[in-house]
């Protein structure tokens, strides 16, 4: 892959799931005055659970986004070629859910409802760029091959096979 491109991807991730991962969440801890409590395990569990498992579909999408289409998970750098494989052959976001994942862990790790709150926020916003600007853009990016992938895979809620396209 050209240097460019690798540059373009750690743009990206630099923006995108680090501003929403990490940038934000220690911005509300700042200024919500949070202070160490004490360890709930069973809570610190479950967060690092949803931690590691966020963190592992988030960095699959991009690896994805950058092997297989050529381009980032950022709208100003698009990729050239649908991805539709791993994670994408079972939810059409899957990005969203694994940054929602790293919100829920750091929230539950931490034990505080205020990047909880940011997690829930994050989503709702998600839930209406899709629809509204990502979609549209990638129906006129790649037509009918998106919109055959759209009637088979799920926004949202990850179908239990994964979606192979049929070859004609």
């Amino acid at each position: 892959m050209n240097q460019s491109l690798s540059f373009s991807v750690f743009k990206a991730i630099m923006a995108l799931p680090v501003t929403v991962s990490i940038i934000i969440p220690s911005l509300l801890l700042y200024f919500s005055g949070w202070q160490p409590s004490d360890i709930v395990l069973w809570r610190c569990l479950i967060g690092v659970v949803c931690f590691l498992a966020g963190v592992l579909l988030a960095v699959s999408t991009v690896r994805l986004f950058y092997k297989i289409g050529k381009g980032t998970l950022a709208p100003w750098n698009p990729t050239s070629k649908l991805v539709i494989s791993g994670p994408y052959a079972y939810v059409r976001n899957p990005m969203i859910t694994g940054v929602f994942l790293i919100l829920i862990g750091e929230a539950l790790i931490l034990s505080t409802w205020a990047i909880g709150i940011w997690a829930i926020v994050f989503l709702i916003i998600n839930m209406f760029y899709f629809p509204l600007s990502e979609e549209p853009g990638l129906r006129k990016r790649f037509g009918k091959e998106y919109e055959e992938y759209c009637k088979n895979v799920p926004r949202y809620i990850p179908r239990f096979t994964p979606w192979k396209p049929v070859k004609e």
